[in-house]
């Protein structure tokens, strides 16, 4: 079994719906100042989500050792079976019964555009989650509560437990200052390009003078693949390429998961990056973040085909 990671960040649940109309068409400029409106929406689905919900997901897809650290309410008794289903280790997520669970509820017109709205629930409680003596190779921070991803970045720090800092769609809380404090604590720092950008406004620092004081830092860039910056080295990462795009939700958790994966594994940093591109490659093409089910055989086979990699290289 591959070494332990505790998966820090959001369990949720998505609700989708879709609104077989134009939001355009019924939200009126001249009439913003008193909105009042209604879609009737035939089609809705849920799913199951959350950063440390998806890349435990994903992990476990690898054959890898997800501990996920999260918080959620009552109403996430068949979330926990899903995951007990499939091996996840449940025993560090902590349930609050008089909560809910995290929830995002989106809804979708025929033009793809959205409106969302989020509940965060349990979620406010994660700093409680206390992770403190739990064994594990490697850990990730990704979004949570602010005080919960603060709180869990310090105890793996405390213990010596290696992290990845995913500031994702935390990013409106933190300043530059909660950045810089985030970077003195973790090993690796991943973005998007977006959010690389952003980090870059409020710190003061280029990526590659982030870099100068982590393991590496690694910003994907959709279908450009994903660059690597390690102690003055910039690499680009080859992207995957896909046929179909049919969800993007989740790609990046799924980038998570395979860079985890490699990083367990001892990989070389770049081969955990190519790694870290085939999984998603494999979540854009299903809709929804947990609904792709690549066997370890297909992955490998990815890996091998686009990169001349399979699972069990372990590169130096």
């Amino acid at each position: 079994m591959s070494a332990t990671v505790l998966v820090c960040g959001s369990v949720a649940f998505d609700t989708i719906a879709v609104f077989e109309g134009r939001f355009k068409e019924h939200i009126l400029a001249d009439s913003i100042q008193s909105l009042s409106v209604s879609f009737f929406v035939p089609s809705m689905r849920k799913e199951y989500g959350g950063c440390a919900g998806n890349i435990a997901y994903n992990l476990n897809l690898l054959g890898g050792h997800p501990v996920p650290v999260g918080t959620v309410g009552g109403d996430a008794l068949d979330y926990l079976a899903h995951m007990k289903t499939l091996g996840i280790d449940t025993s560090r997520i902590r349930v609050i019964a008089d909560m809910f669970t995290p929830q995002c509820f989106i809804t979708t017109d025929l033009d793809n555009n959205q409106i969302a709205s989020f509940h965060p629930g349990a979620m406010t409680r994660s700093a409680e989650n206390d992770l403190t003596g739990v064994p594990a190779a490697w850990g990730i921070v990704a979004p949570d509560a602010k005080e919960g991803m603060f709180a869990h970045a310090r105890r793996l720090h405390a213990g010596g437990i290696p992290f990845v800092f995913d500031l994702g769609q935390a990013m409106p809380l933190f300043s530059g200052d909660d950045i810089n404090e985030m970077l003195t604590l973790a090993r690796i720092l991943t973005a998007n390009d977006y959010e690389a950008g952003i980090v870059e406004q409020r710190t003061g620092r280029s990526m590659q003078e982030i870099a100068q004081s982590l393991q590496a830092v690694v910003v994907t860039r959709g279908a450009q693949g994903a660059t690597l910056y390690t102690q003055g080295r910039k690499t680009t990462i080859e992207p995957v390429k896909v046929e179909t795009i049919v969800d993007p939700t989740g790609c990046g958790d799924a980038h998570r998961a395979g860079l985890l994966f490699g990083l367990t594994q001892e990989w070389d940093l770049v081969d955990a990056c190519r790694l870290a591109n085939v999984m998603g490659a494999f979540k854009i093409g299903s809709r929804g973040p947990q609904n792709h089910r690549p066997s370890r055989s297909e992955i490998s086979g990815s890996l091998k085909q686009h990169y001349g990699l399979t699972l069990l290289d372990q590169a130096v």
